[in-house]
């Protein structure tokens, strides 16, 4: 089992690195509720990240609500734009899933909070003209609490030096 997430991590991380490659303004949006366990991932990782990237890179701790961020992300003027939410998938806890906007519809992914996402992205594609793309992670408890459970806080770290060796 741990070396079927390993190889479903290692096509997200493929992906993830191949949607990168042309990059030159990146966001990265970190979604998630701190009062929920796993499912405040997307901002540790981008709490993780602080400090240690170009000023090409705007991250952004969204929390609950990114659509608060729509005009600073907009003034950046991204080529791509990340966004790290946990999402309920159906995986392995701690997998994570590379998946473009048009796909959340398709998805059986069930977001942890009730955040419209898909308007979120398609209205960030139509005004800034970027890529726009979600890495989700499938959360091991997102129960009331705060803090990530040790298996999560091994996966947002291993997600944070992927990123930091693909960043521009």
């Amino acid at each position: 089992m741990k070396s079927q997430r390993k190889n479903d991590n290692s096509e997200t991380e493929n992906r993830l690195r191949n949607w990168l490659s042309n990059s030159r303004r990146v966001v990265i949006a970190g979604v998630g509720n701190p009062l929920r366990k796993d499912d405040f991932v997307g901002v540790k990782i981008v709490r993780n990240l602080r400090n240690k990237v170009s000023e090409a890179v705007y991250l952004i701790e969204c929390e609950t609500v990114p659509e608060s961020f729509i005009q600073p992300i907009e003034e950046f003027k991204p080529t791509h734009i990340l966004v790290i939410d946990a999402a309920l998938l159906n995986l392995k806890p701690c997998s994570s899933k590379f998946i473009e906007p048009t796909q959340l519809a398709e998805q059986t992914a069930i977001s942890t909070h009730a955040l419209p996402l898909q308007i979120f992205c398609e209205y960030l594609a139509r005004t800034t003209g970027a890529e726009i793309a979600l890495l989700v992670i499938q959360p091991k408890d997102a129960s009331f609490g705060e803090g990530l459970t040790s298996e999560l806080e091994r996966t947002a770290k291993h997600l944070t030096s992927f990123l930091l060796k693909i960043l521009p």
